[in-house]
């Protein structure tokens, strides 16, 4: 899901990531920006996407008739694996960056990197593999109750 999703979103943005070059509205600097956001813009473009994807992911939790926490901390979970990938994947499927620009002197939208990574990639699998393990505790303990 997230290769079709990172062709899909290099074909809408090419290759200025962020949506620099949509027809999108911005809000540059915020200080929610840097405690929510990594640091980058807020665009309309990426509030409309983000919100969508979350009902990907939280829409089979209504469909299947009833709300068990472990499927919801299991669907968070499955949506921040999928950002990490899909963000990487954009880099790596797109012709314009590939992995060799995949660098803070290349992506500017990503303000903050550890081990030639940006750090969202870090905090996002770390959240994915928290979520992952906390929910296969609360099913472990449902299964034994």
């Amino acid at each position: 899901m997230a290769f079709f999703f990172a062709n899909a979103e290099i074909h809408i943005e090419g290759g200025a990531g962020w949506a620099t070059s949509l027809p999108t509205w911005r809000i540059e600097k915020h200080w929610l920006l840097d405690l929510f956001w990594g640091g980058r813009a807020m665009t309309g473009y990426h509030a409309w996407v983000f919100s969508f994807m979350a009902l990907v992911f939280l829409l089979p939790l209504a469909f299947q008739g009833r709300w068990r926490g472990r499927d919801f901390v299991l669907a968070l979970g499955g949506l921040a694996a999928f950002w990490v990938a899909e963000d990487l994947l954009w880099f790596v499927v797109n012709p314009a960056y590939g992995l060799a620009r995949l660098d803070p002197a290349h992506v500017p939208w990503h303000p903050r990197w550890l081990l030639g990574l940006p750090l969202d990639y870090w905090w996002g699998a770390a959240l994915a593999a928290g979520l992952g393990a906390w929910h296969v505790r609360l099913s472990t303990r449902a299964a034994q109750q």
